[in-house]
């Protein structure tokens, strides 16, 4: 996923180091940033009126009201873009995200979790194949006149 420059502060876009893909997603993408930017905006805002004096927090006030629209109309844009995308997001994912957890970190546990089922599944079908080899070979020393039959199959199962 590439990262794009958020808005500034008079509203143009800067340029990006990478561009953000065409489409829905590089529109949902533009607004999540330009959200984050709008919350960070009046979240330092906020911080920083509430450190003035009384007299000073009537006139700050009237700047709070169109950062907190700013912000509601970056929530209704992602929403109808969210309304036009037909991705699903696992609702596991989410908790993921809600609970602090690194997405990159997750994704890192979940592949070497993987990488661990998958090497004991390929011991398991090892076993098996060896099993079948040698259950094959006792069938054919004590019933000889299954060896046709067993000898193809080994050869159509291992192949």
């Amino acid at each position: 996923m590439t990262v794009s420059t958020p808005v500034n502060p008079d509203g143009n876009r800067s340029p990006s180091p990478s561009p953000a893909p065409s489409g829905p997603q590089g529109d949902l993408e533009l607004e999540l940033m330009g959200l984050a930017h709008a919350l960070y905006n009046l979240g330092t805002t906020v911080i920083h009126d509430s450190t003035k004096d009384a007299a000073a927090q009537g006139r700050t006030a009237k700047q709070l009201g169109p950062m907190v629209n700013d912000v509601v109309n970056h929530l209704g844009t992602i929403e109808d873009i969210g309304m036009q995308s037909r991705t699903m997001i696992p609702m596991q994912i989410l908790s993921d995200i809600d609970n602090s957890k690194n997405p990159m970190n997750v994704t890192k546990e979940r592949l070497e979790r993987a990488a661990t089922e998958n090497q004991f599944m390929n011991g398991k079908i090892a076993a098996i194949s060896s099993y079948q080899t040698l259950l094959n070979a006792e069938l054919c020393q004590h019933f000889p006149e299954l060896k046709e039959y067993l000898e193809s199959a080994t050869s159509s199962s291992s192949g």
